[in-house]
């Protein structure tokens, strides 16, 4: 069949694709199946989602060549009339955006804090080749658009070209900048302080792209550039990176294909333990002992709290401002919090000294398996946006213009911009549709508890009698006051209230993760799934500079949480912090309530 004209394309031509003239509206929400309907709940930005058995040709698994489907009906289609507007035109008018860094001052070694024995002989110098000729980005003239389709849904056809493009990759020089472990060394440069801000005029301030909102835009970018070198490989420029579809209960488990030892996809470094479990989107750093239909009831609830209730603002999904000569101390986003850092430890081998492979930020990319997992983060994105109300892209000009550099297909250094990869459908690409099942698994409260902090007073201290910092060796119980009680619904609209656990000093070697409940007094049996969750703080081990110590904030929302618990006129919350791993060190300069 021809080629579906791209969504650019069609629009400048005035031609209607699929979902081009909707595509922002709720009602037509491509990813979820055929025969949905939506029931508005009591917020304008909350939708309920119920959906019928989907059509035959949505459950079939994606065959030898996607040339061969009919991409109007898996397509997510995000681009229409919008896909035509020319992001490259947006002035430069911030003060401080990030510039894309000299890789010939790449620092060397920058895993030298890490302990002692580490397994990190290929990680321990993360630079790249260098080049003197840095090309900017051009948006693809192809009209070939590529899926990237559900890893648990892939034919056997599929997975052996997945298998023998990542085999290729393997095979070539090792001083290729498209080889695999310089592949891998790209996430460690950016993550683990081999790079400096020199080129915004800070030789001796690091880039980090986790815990801010660069976290989402940096790994567009960097799998962009590894899906075209596959299909490069492999003279296929229809392939489309998988996704571990670990948000529905059919894709909670790794795809048995990653653990044929004989395979390219294989990784020896991953727990043993999980190799056939069901995944764990809140894993706290031990074996889980829930049964498997609780882990997945958890893993729904996790992710509609972290992709709906605790990102109701473009940055609380995306994460805090970070700008040229600053670190990226206001906190990472929702999603990048919970479920992307969970599932990272949650795969590394607890054998090996740092958790590696997928559970230490230097070594994640030498498991072929991290670049599917980021296949579906990225997919959050873009799903996020669908949700109408304030879930839309940032405006800021500092973040719009903040810029990278990555090696394509022809070993070209390309620098290229955030505001170029907003739409993905101008990419090339996009997300072959799956049912959604965790928009219809709101969190259920344990019992309506207005009034609550008001008889634990005597018990428990308020935030204005306690001396911050305060260790969180073990649980912190704190009564919070609220600025603001008995809001509107026009109110609560323009300005979504917010908790705050600021100043969190952590030791950034550790996996480290603690739990936040809001009016929640039984400590001892906790869920994700109770209203009362209202978010984790988890870091992967990371190092900056020979650093041991990294500073950040948590923040999660309350607004649909007090109501859903009948405690939107209290003046006062309970809020428990219950630490989970890596936290005997762990100090909190304060906590309270804000509002965006």
């Amino acid at each position: 069949m021809a080629s579906l004209p791209s969504p650019v394309a069609a629009a400048a031509a005035g031609i209607t694709t699929p979902y081009s003239s909707s595509f922002a509206t709720v009602s037509s929400w491509p990813l979820l199946s055929k025969k949905c309907s939506i029931k508005s709940a009591k917020q304008t930005h909350r939708y309920g989602v119920r959906c019928n058995a989907a059509d035959s040709d949505d459950q079939k698994p994606i065959i030898e060549s996607l040339n061969s489907l009919d991409r109007r009906n898996v397509l997510l289609g995000l681009g229409g009339i919008a896909g035509a507007v020319n992001l490259t035109s947006i002035p430069s008018v911030g003060a401080a955006p990030l510039v894309a860094p000299d890789i010939s001052k790449c620092g060397t070694n920058p895993l030298s804090g890490f302990k002692a024995g580490a397994d990190t002989p290929e990680g321990s110098d993360c630079c790249p080749p260098d080049s003197s000729q840095i090309m900017d980005f051009q948006f693809p003239k192809e009209e070939v658009f590529r899926v990237r389709p559900a890893a648990h849904l892939l034919s056997p056809s599929y997975i052996a070209k997945f298998n023998l493009a990542i085999k290729r990759m393997k095979e070539l020089p090792a001083d290729d900048p498209r080889n695999f472990l310089q592949q891998a060394h790209i996430h460690c440069a950016y993550c683990n302080g081999a790079y400096t801000q020199s080129s915004s005029g800070f030789p001796d301030v690091e880039i980090q792209i986790h815990n801010s909102w660069l976290f989402f835009p940096f790994h567009r970018w960097y799998l962009y550039f590894y899906e075209r070198i596959l299909g490069s490989l492999i003279d296929d420029p229809t392939f489309g990176l998988p996704f571990w579809n670990w948000d529905t209960p059919a894709g909670m488990k790794i795809p048995s294909y990653f653990n044929e030892s004989s395979s390219a996809l294989f990784d020896s470094k991953r727990n043993q333990d999980n190799l056939t479990a069901v995944v764990d989107l809140g894993y706290n750093g031990q074996p889980s002992t829930l049964s498997d239909l609780d882990k997945v009831t958890n893993n729904l609830a996790i992710m509609y709290k972290q992709v709906v209730t605790n990102a109701t603002d473009p940055l609380l999904f995306f994460g805090g401002e970070y700008r040229a000569g600053t670190e990226p101390i206001r906190g990472g986003g929702s999603v990048e919090q919970s479920p992307h850092t969970p599932v990272h430890r949650w795969v590394g081998d607890p054998r090996e000294l740092n958790g590696e492979d997928l559970g230490n930020f230097y070594s994640a990319g030498r498991d072929t398996l991290f670049y599917c997992h980021h296949s579906n983060v990225d997919r959050m994105w873009s799903l996020w946006k669908t949700l109408g109300g304030k879930h839309k892209d940032l405006t800021d000009s500092d973040w719009l213009n903040t810029s990278f550099v990555f090696y394509d297909e022809n070993k070209n250094l390309v620098r290229v911009y955030v505001k170029d990869c907003l739409l993905t459908s101008r990419l090339g690409y996009d997300y072959q549709r799956v049912d959604v099942p965790w928009l219809n698994s709101r969190p259920v409260p344990r019992s309506r508890k207005s009034g609550i902090a008001r008889r634990s007073m005597g018990r428990v201290k308020r935030t204005t009698d306690i001396n911050f910092p305060v260790k969180l060796n073990k649980t912190v119980r704190v009564l919070v006051p609220r600025p603001k009680t008995s809001r509107s619904q026009t109110e609560k609209e323009n300005e979504q209230e917010v908790l705050v656990v600021q100043g969190i000093e952590y030791d950034s070697q550790q996996y480290v993760k603690f739990d936040v409940y809001v009016n929640d007094e039984d400590d001892d049996n906790t869920s994700p799934a109770q209203t009362e969750y209202a978010g984790s703080f988890a870091q992967l081990p990371h190092t900056h500079k020979g650093k041991t110590k990294s500073k950040t904030n948590f923040r999660a929302g309350l607004t649909e949480l007090l109501e859903d618990l009948e405690a939107d006129d209290d003046d006062t919350i309970l809020v428990t912090l219950i630490p989970r791993s890596g936290c005997g060190d762990i100090t909190i300069d304060g906590i309270n309530i804000v509002y965006v």
